[in-house]
């Protein structure tokens, strides 16, 4: 039975790419996920095989870091925009371009009033938070006497654009990471703390505020750690925490290294001065720490998903 193609179109799904524009101390983030769709007249490559008229998904990929350079990202729609005219009118043969864009948004992590005298403005406007925001946890355990609440959170999305650093650590054989100076530090946070208050109804914490206030403490120690590794940044969340909220005794931390990777852009004749970063989801470090009042035992399981 005689067969015909149908309606058909290739491209590079989820290129995942971040910008950062530095305005002076100011940085601003745009963090995209761009899915490029190509069709027209691709007969051949379908029927024989000829790749004649195939611009290849990498070719793809690689304009949209590409342009993320030379034209930044104004707005997702504007970047789109570009990207669409490009692909039609640079290749005979494309007729249509397809661009989705899911694009992610971060706030700012605002200064502690406690330390804003220590600290100038001009160090909280590369840290950040994830909107979309994170899922909020707990554990209540009552064994007829006593209780024991175990709270927390999860999926809690941070970056520092700059004031992290990765060196000096071992190499061997087998290490090919380059020393950074200057990178993107991020992660997404699944914590759990654990109240000493037991089961005395009038010294019962103030659960909602005592949720707010943690949660401000963790993310303003990620904000004003100068990191020279992820895990000098955990410990300070946790005792930023224990320091600041006497009803929390342990503080376990997941912290997986959401790596931000600079991407070559000198095959196109361009510059990549810590702007433009592939956004890599998997394989990534992952660091777990427990962090205690003195003198306390821990009790939060290591593996956090059993909460």
């Amino acid at each position: 039975m005689p067969t015909i193609l149908g309606q058909n179109q290739y491209g590079k799904a989820e290129n995942r790419v971040v910008k950062i524009t530095r305005d002076g101390a100011t940085h601003h983030i745009k963090d995209l996920n761009v899915s490029v769709a190509l069709s027209g007249d691709m007969d051949e490559v379908h029927y024989s095989g000829s790749n004649a008229h195939v611009l290849p998904t990498d070719t793809t990929k690689n304009t949209v870091y590409a342009f993320a350079k030379e034209h930044g990202i104004e707005s997702a729609e504007q970047f789109g925009i570009h990207l669409a005219r490009h692909f039609v009118t640079s290749q005979e043969p494309i007729k249509v371009a397809r661009i989705r864009i899911e694009e992610y948004a971060w706030e700012r992590i605002a200064a502690s009033d406690a330390n804003s005298r220590f600290i100038g403005a001009d160090e909280v406007k590369h840290s950040f938070v994830r909107k979309g925001q994170e899922t909020r946890v707990t554990q209540i355990t009552y064994d007829g006497e006593k209780w024991e609440v175990v709270s927390g959170l999860k999926d809690l999305v941070v970056m520092n654009s700059t004031n992290s650093e990765f060196w000096g650590y071992v190499k061997d054989k087998y290490t090919t990471l380059q020393e950074a100076y200057d990178r993107i530090l991020a992660t997404q946070v699944s914590a759990r703390w654990r109240f000493n208050w037991t089961d005395d109804e009038q010294r019962m914490p103030n659960w909602e505020k005592s949720y707010e206030q943690t949660r401000k403490h963790m993310l303003q120690a990620f904000a004003e750690t100068y990191s020279l590794s992820l895990q000098q940044t955990l410990y300070q969340m946790g005792s930023r925490i224990i320091n600041n909220r006497s009803e929390i005794d342990e503080v376990r931390f997941s912290l997986p290294n959401k790596h931000h990777f600079l991407v070559d852009l000198e095959p196109f004749g361009l510059k990549n001065d810590n702007e433009v970063y592939f956004a890599a989801d998997r394989p990534y470090g992952l660091i777990e720490a427990t962090i205690l009042r003195d003198g306390c035992e821990p009790k939060i399981p290591v593996d956090l998903t059993n909460l």
